[in-house]
């Protein structure tokens, strides 16, 4: 049972980082400007997304 939940926890983690960098993906430069990320950052952000999922 704890390999099913270790293996549900990261799917959660993939999809989290997986929607994280689409919904930013598809934001403009200036919307990106306004909440403080760049484009070379949504990566990190994501990871973090995922890391907190």
């Amino acid at each position: 049972m704890l390999l099913w939940g270790l293996v549900a926890k990261q799917i959660r983690r993939w999809q989290a980082y997986r929607r994280t960098v689409l919904e930013l993906s598809q934001l403009d430069d200036r919307t990106l400007a306004d909440i403080n990320v760049t484009r070379g950052e949504i990566v990190r952000v994501a990871r973090q997304a995922a890391a907190a999922a």
